[in-house]
């Protein structure tokens, strides 16, 4: 997955230690209610859409530019489900992060899922009873746009 720029100038001057980033994940549903998912290029997992915010990026616009970048598709935000605090983590590379997601439902509005980048190796649409596997992260972040009620969910 590349790497935002301003993250590798960070990086300059920190080394691997713990960034704080602020991230979005993408629900997208289409018309027929299925979930678009990418087959990440670097470790192959089927993920729902996700990406890092640009400094001082509004949130909703970030998402869905990260769609529009991955996966070819135009989408727009109905609400904001959820904002979840993931714990740190650690890349291959030795680099620590830990990110505070906004997790938004969105909808397809259009254009046709394609590999649009080299973060995925591929896209698609999924029916909701024919998942292919995905990390209890990704499943906990899917279920909680799909019960979304217009007012945001905070783990607590």
């Amino acid at each position: 997955m590349p790497t935002p720029d301003f993250i590798l100038r960070l990086r300059e001057k920190i080394g691997h230690d713990l960034l704080w980033l602020p991230g979005v994940t993408a629900v997208v549903l289409d018309d027929r209610n299925r979930v678009l998912l990418g087959r990440r290029a670097d470790n192959g997992r089927w993920t729902l859409i996700t990406g890092i915010l640009d400094p001082g990026e509004q949130p909703a616009v970030g998402v869905v530019r990260e769609v529009l970048e991955e996966t070819g598709i135009e989408a727009e935000v109905e609400q904001l489900a959820e904002v979840y605090a993931g714990g740190p983590m650690e890349f291959v590379n030795g680099d620590r992060a830990q990110f505070l997601t906004l997790n938004f439902r969105c909808r397809h509005v259009s254009g046709h899922a394609r590999v649009n980048d080299d973060e995925s190796a591929e896209v698609g649409w999924f029916g909701l009873d024919e998942l292919p596997e995905l990390t209890d992260y990704h499943r906990d972040r899917l279920e909680a746009a799909l019960r979304a009620t217009g007012v945001p969910e905070f783990v607590r």
